[in-house]
């Protein structure tokens, strides 16, 4: 319970510092990553998983989820584009709830994807 109230905490500091996403986005990132991991793998010991692959988390979590809301649901929490979610990923890093490597870096996260109209023509049910 500690460690939920902890991580409940530094997420208010940071949406309090950055209010550009709503909440619902920085736990939508940190279950893409989990579900990439699950369902893919992850690098080493600790699995990390690359900018590009929590990308992909993203946008496939997100269609399995959301159908053909995927992009209105992912832009009314502010995630437009692939750098939005470096940015969620790098503010939780600088608060401690996320890791990274010397390898990563926000740029991978630049011109990858846009959350846009593609992913209404990719949805199914």
């Amino acid at each position: 319970m500690n460690d939920i109230f902890n991580y409940e905490t530094a997420l208010d500091s940071v949406i309090e510092t950055d209010g550009r996403y709503d909440r619902h986005a920085y736990f939508f990132v940190q279950r893409a990553l989990h579900f990439y991991r699950e369902k893919y793998g992850g690098e080493g010991e600790a699995g990390h998983i690359k900018g590009q692959h929590v990308l992909a988390g993203v946008r496939e979590l997100a269609l399995g989820e959301f159908g053909p809301l995927a992009r209105s649901v992912l832009n009314a929490w502010g995630l437009i584009e692939g750098e939005d979610v470096g940015e969620i990923v790098y503010n939780l890093i600088e608060a401690g709830l996320m890791s990274k490597t010397e390898e990563d870096s926000r740029a991978v996260f630049a011109g990858v994807m846009k959350f846009d109209e593609g992913l209404d023509t990719e949805a199914a049910w």
